[in-house]
């Protein structure tokens, strides 16, 4: 009981929240019911290939949120975060490839496939553990949360901000692109870690499987919504919101600033490592691709687009992205690097607090006049 009233005295103020809570629940329901219980010559079935790609786009959100934390709220703009993102897909890959035994292409059952190609011996010391699911998730947080400590810890104490810091987190991510292309490194090299058989002991390829990802995705980014909720609403969240908006002050009355930063940036980093298991399994691959620079500058585009320092708006750009980006490519693919640049140039010259900020500006405006009307009526 006292989880409940916690959770409504945050969203009570929160009608942004409530809606978008209220639309994922629906969501969740409706889609894993309308591609299962539905025949699939019905106008009502939703397809596999839907649910997947909507679990795509939720993962995607996940993955906004934990920007917009340090982007929105604390005025870090980090062009790393694809680099936790993929840290945490390769935990889930790993975890994957462990199981799928030998039933590879060449019917080892301790080696993936590609290092029988390779021809390694035995398997890499730091794969251990990795055919246990509770040990795989534990590092699908841990590696992320400890890098982004480490990298925290260094620039932040030297006080590296603005661009400067903006520049290393993106070299960051695009070293760590350039390792896990070696295949030295034990990781699948340029193809990456693919071909999963099944998770937890259920068929990737069944529908229901699909689904309840599908499901699983929609929970954990509820459940991060009010999470993240509650740390920006607290008085954490409160100074890294002064940190955001005039940090010499808010260092100058006895905050450490250095340590709020850096809990912030560790948070969202696990944040961002979780986003990438719950897409993995559902795509189908992860490689070193997902460490791409340009990935983690769509995704500033994905946050400016739905609006800073909302939450919301972080995952209602993602999916709108998202969606433009699927249809684009498929449409016309020599325009999308077009549009998503005149998108975000749209955004930031007439959208400055995104879509969701568009409309509670709407929402207020309209509200005004309605009071204003009912005030002349009364008058009257």
């Amino acid at each position: 009981m006292q989880h409940k009233s916690i959770i409504i005295d945050l969203l009570a103020n929160d009608r942004a929240g409530k809606i978008f809570l209220t639309v994922l629940l629906l969501v969740g329901v409706l889609v894993p019911f309308l591609n299962l219980a539905m025949p699939e010559g019905s106008p009502f079935h939703v397809s596999t290939f839907t649910v997947t790609l909507l679990g795509k786009y939720l993962s995607y959100g996940l993955l906004a949120i934990a920007l917009d934390l340090v982007w929105g709220y604390c005025g870090i703009l980090s062009l790393g975060h694809a680099a936790f993102f993929a840290l945490g897909g390769y935990g889930m890959g790993m975890y994957l490839m462990r199981q799928v035994g030998d039933r590879g292409v060449y019917g080892n059952p301790e080696l993936p496939d590609f290092m029988v190609f390779l021809n390694w011996q035995e398997l890499p010391w730091y794969w251990h553990g990795f055919d246990q699911f509770w040990f795989a998730m534990l590092m699908v947080m841990l590696v992320p949360g400890l890098l982004a400590f480490v990298f925290g810890w260094l620039a932040f104490r030297s006080r590296v901000t603005g661009v400067y810091l903006s520049i290393i987190t993106q070299a960051l991510t695009y070293a760590l692109m350039l390792a896990f292309f070696r295949n030295e490194m034990g990781f699948g090299g340029n193809n990456g870690l693919t071909d999963f058989k099944d998770i937890l002991g259920f068929n990737l390829q069944d529908d229901g499987t699909r689904a309840g990802l599908f499901t699983a995705t929609v929970v954990i980014l509820a459940l991060a919504y009010v999470v993240c909720r509650y740390v920006v609403t607290s008085k954490m969240g409160r100074v890294v919101i002064a940190i955001r908006d005039a940090e010499d002050r808010t260092r100058f009355v006895g905050y450490k600033v250095e340590s709020f930063k850096l809990w912030i940036f560790v948070f969202s980093a696990m944040l961002a490592g979780i986003a990438g298991a719950l897409y993995v399994p559902q795509v189908g691959i992860i490689n070193p691709g997902e460490f791409s620079p340009l990935n983690s500058i769509e995704l500033v585009v994905w946050v400016a687009v739905g609006g800073r320092g909302t939450l919301v708006g972080a995952v209602v750009g993602a999916i709108v992205v998202n969606f433009a980006k699927t249809f684009f490519t498929g449409a016309a693919p020599e325009v999308w690097l077009f549009f998503l640049g005149g998108l975000f140039i749209f955004v930031t010259l007439f959208l400055p607090q995104g879509i969701v900020g568009l409309v509670q500006q709407l929402a207020e405006t309209k509200g005004w006049r309605f009071k204003k009307k009912a005030a002349t009526e009364a008058a009257e």
